[in-house]
């Protein structure tokens, strides 16, 4: 019998991008709440942030085949 694929984990799949060097990047909180923002809120929102060393371990569990 074939080995099991691990399966991604969706909700970290959209939150979360690996970029080319390796480096993984997070968006803020609260980023799909509003619609109707000012564009100061939308442009400090809509940021990509590296993500802390200690939580990339948990990432390594949730997106097996991203890292």
């Amino acid at each position: 019998m074939p080995k099991q694929k691990m399966k991604t984990h969706k909700g970290a799949k959209r939150r979360f991008k690996v970029t080319g060097t390796g480096k993984i990047l997070q968006t803020k909180q609260g980023r799909g709440v509003k619609r109707n923002r000012s564009k100061r809120a939308r442009n400090m929102y809509s940021k990509m942030l590296p993500l802390h060393p200690s939580n990339e371990g948990h990432l390594a569990v949730a997106l097996p085949y991203g890292l």
